[in-house]
């Protein structure tokens, strides 16, 4: 299982998310970007930002 919080990538953002693999957390997390922060499109280096910030749950 992959887990991720948001606050690790955008400070003070208490969302977390879990799944059982990358891809299936950067969705839970594209959703999240748009509802919640306003992102119409999640850019590259954020992506990159939160593959890095998923760990292991």
């Amino acid at each position: 299982m992959k887990s991720f919080a948001c606050g690790d990538v955008v400070p003070g953002c208490t969302q977390t998310f879990t799944g059982p693999d990358d891809g299936a957390v950067l969705s839970q997390v594209a959703v999240h970007a748009s509802a919640d922060h306003g992102l119409t499109t999640v850019p590259p280096e954020l992506v990159e930002q939160v593959r890095a910030a998923i760990v292991y749950a």
